[in-house]
């Protein structure tokens, strides 16, 4: 009996500490990128969904996965803490999911499932890392940008019209608001990445546009 419980608490040492390693493995790479959420948090994140699956498992009275099961709630308001909505834009999300599929990887390793969590951890720093040079060619291509431009009159939103196409980009107003000596217009531009330089070297210095932002 004695031996018995001494395999299943080294099975269970060794489920904690991959399940570690995994944590580790991706909070590496966040935190080598400076995101909100880094080492630490990817690390307690794995950790803790093993040891709740584990507990679930010994505890869970008419329902094995009981406990396990409340780990997915737990885990949307942590990754709820980390997104963050800018003025023109949502961030966080990809560190929110990134958090809950580690969760779902020391719930994996903590079931006994300890090669579903290692193929898992490699396919999450796969995504995290190959699929950003794909959204990189793509922007290279197709780059979506939201810009406010402020000019002194109505008369100059025709103007910014005129740099849009001179750019090939493609656009379309989406907010605008008046002001006393000035008009400030939002707006949704689309393109080349090159061609959005290029417009920005251009309303940087040209004397028609009182100011801009993206």
């Amino acid at each position: 009996m004695e031996e018995f419980i001494n395999l299943k608490t080294e099975n269970e040492v060794i489920l904690i500490s991959i399940s570690l390693v995994v944590g580790i493995i991706i909070g590496t790479e966040r935190e080598y990128y400076n995101k909100s959420a880094g080492l630490r948090t990817f690390v307690l994140v794995s950790f803790g969904a093993c040891i709740f699956t584990i507990l679930s498992t010994k505890i869970g009275l008419s329902s094995d996965d009981r406990i396990a099961a409340n780990i997915i709630t737990g885990i949307g308001f942590i990754g709820g803490g980390v997104i963050f909505k800018d003025e023109n834009r949502i961030s966080g999300i990809t560190t929110a999911t990134t958090i809950w599929a580690t969760a779902s990887l020391g719930m994996a390793v903590g079931s006994g499932y300890i090669y579903l969590g290692l193929l898992g951890m490699i396919l999450v720093i796969l995504i995290l890392n190959s699929l950003g040079y794909v959204q990189s060619l793509i922007d290279i291509h197709h780059k979506v940008r939201n810009y406010h431009i402020i000019t002194s009159s109505y008369s100059e939103l025709n103007y910014c019209k005129e740099l849009f196409v001179k750019y090939n980009l493609k656009y379309e107003i989406i907010g605008e608001n008046h002001r006393e000596n000035s008009i400030d217009t939002e707006w949704r531009i689309i393109g080349k990445n090159e061609n959005h330089k290029k417009l920005l070297q251009q309303i940087r210095e040209d004397s028609r546009i009182i100011g801009f932002e993206y």
